[in-house]
């Protein structure tokens, strides 16, 4: 896995420019923007898995990006569903933890059972880290929403690859970071980082694919 190349791909791109400054410019529209640039990231993550050699995705497809960028919203939100219901306990649980009226075995395992609740969430939230590149991956390679949700197949990908999974959720947080660094520059300096950053993301996230299915059963991605 080229970890760098994630970084320095798009400049080897002559339109790179063109093509960062649209996702830029999107960004800016409410809630459609990310859904526009979601899209775009994962076309940029299809192309590195065919191992196309201008992996930086154009702008020819608005209205495909954008229903793919919804699907990608989806499925983060299924995935993140025990950590919503989690919190929702958490909000029931913390009020009899804090209520100075309790009895003080009822309080203190409302407050035991709490830890727990947060405990169950850490470790979970990291397990996602892993698991949603992956099933972004598998959505990309085969364009069914449906290969997202193949749970065993997603989690495969992940026990093949585990150390490629950790290296694209540490370029995850360092476009992150990226991303953060726009506000040095305002408005515009964060949408560029953020498209920038999002160009990163889907590069990881194709290359960690790629891995996997090297290491795994599944069926050999064919070159374009």
């Amino acid at each position: 896995m080229d970890f760098g190349k994630a970084f320095s791909f798009p400049f080897e791109d002559a339109d790179w420019l063109k093509k960062i400054g649209i996702a830029a410019l999107l960004i800016f529209i409410p809630l459609l923007g990310m859904l526009w640039v979601s899209g775009w990231s994962l076309e940029i993550t299809k192309k590195v898995i065919r191992r196309d050699p201008e992996p930086l995705a154009d702008w020819d497809d608005f209205g495909g990006y954008l229903v793919r960028g919804f699907q990608v919203f989806i499925i983060g939100f299924v995935y993140a569903l025990p950590i919503i219901l989690a919190s929702t306990c958490v909000s029931v649980i913390f009020p009899a933890a804090m209520d100075p009226n309790a009895a003080d075995e009822a309080g203190y395992a409302a407050i035991a059972a709490m830890v727990c609740v947060y405990c169950l969430v850490i470790i979970y939230s990291i397990l996602l880290a892993f698991v949603i590149p992956a099933a972004l991956g598998h959505f990309a390679n085969e364009g069914k929403f449906s290969a997202a949700f193949r749970f065993g197949e997603v989690f495969g990908l992940v026990r093949a690859a585990p150390g490629a999974y950790l290296l694209a959720l540490v370029g995850n947080i360092i476009a992150g970071f990226i991303a953060g660094l726009g506000v040095i520059l305002c408005a515009v300096g964060v949408v560029l980082t953020m498209a920038y950053s999002q160009a990163i993301i889907g590069h990881l996230n194709g290359q960690a694919y790629l891995e996997a299915t090297s290491n795994s059963g599944l069926e050999p991605v064919e070159a374009v």
